[in-house]
């Protein structure tokens, strides 16, 4: 199960395979790096909001939905889970080891730019 580290639930590998296979647990699982680290590998499927932009993304995202975040090493994607935990967001997670993580367990990548985020239907609040 989840492992809490500064008060953020941190979804392991596996864990976080688990989360982007089961359609029915509708987690949104966002990448945080910046663009030309996504265009150089990523998990396919996965939006992107570069670390710099997610100040305006709270009050556009439904807070009672749940969120992992994605970087490269899981320090940025961590920083971004407490803001948003600090927005009143209560179902948040990072991905322990990021990419780094994610690569060196064999997991799948994707490479090119990112589609635009309107294109990932997230659940914006109306």
């Amino acid at each position: 199960m989840a492992t809490h580290i500064e008060g953020v639930s941190h979804l392991d590998w596996q864990e976080l395979k688990d989360v982007i296979s089961d359609g029915e647990r509708a987690a949104i699982v966002i990448d945080v790096r910046e663009p030309e680290e996504y265009e150089e590998a990523h998990i396919g499927g996965l939006p992107l909001i570069p670390m710099g932009d997610i100040i305006d993304w709270p009050e556009k995202l439904d807070p009672q939905r749940e969120y992992v975040f994605v970087c490269r090493s899981g320090r940025r994607s961590l920083e971004v889970a407490k803001y948003f935990q600090n927005n009143g967001f209560a179902n948040v997670h990072n991905f322990l080891g990021g990419m780094l993580s994610w690569v060196a367990e064999g997991g799948e990548v994707a490479g090119g730019p990112a589609e635009p985020i309107e294109s990932y239907g997230l659940a914006v609040k109306p």
